[in-house]
């Protein structure tokens, strides 16, 4: 991440609220998913329309993701 960009961070709505889940934020040209315990960690990075595409299987329940 550099500088001068600064995400707003956020978990799921589906989220417990203790502090262990993953949160995402868009940053440039992408989506950034994070582990909430780790912060300051590297984040991973995933182009928007992967990432859209996955959150949709995943309401539909699919499984193999592969």
């Amino acid at each position: 991440m550099t500088a001068d960009i600064s995400p707003g961070w956020r978990a799921s709505s589906r989220s417990s609220g203790n502090g262990e889940c993953v949160e995402v934020a868009e940053i440039p040209s992408a989506i950034g998913v994070r582990d909430s315990k780790n912060p300051r960690l590297p984040y991973l990075r995933v182009a928007a329309p992967a990432f859209r595409r996955l959150i949709s299987q995943v309401k539909a329940g699919r499984h193999d993701l592969a």
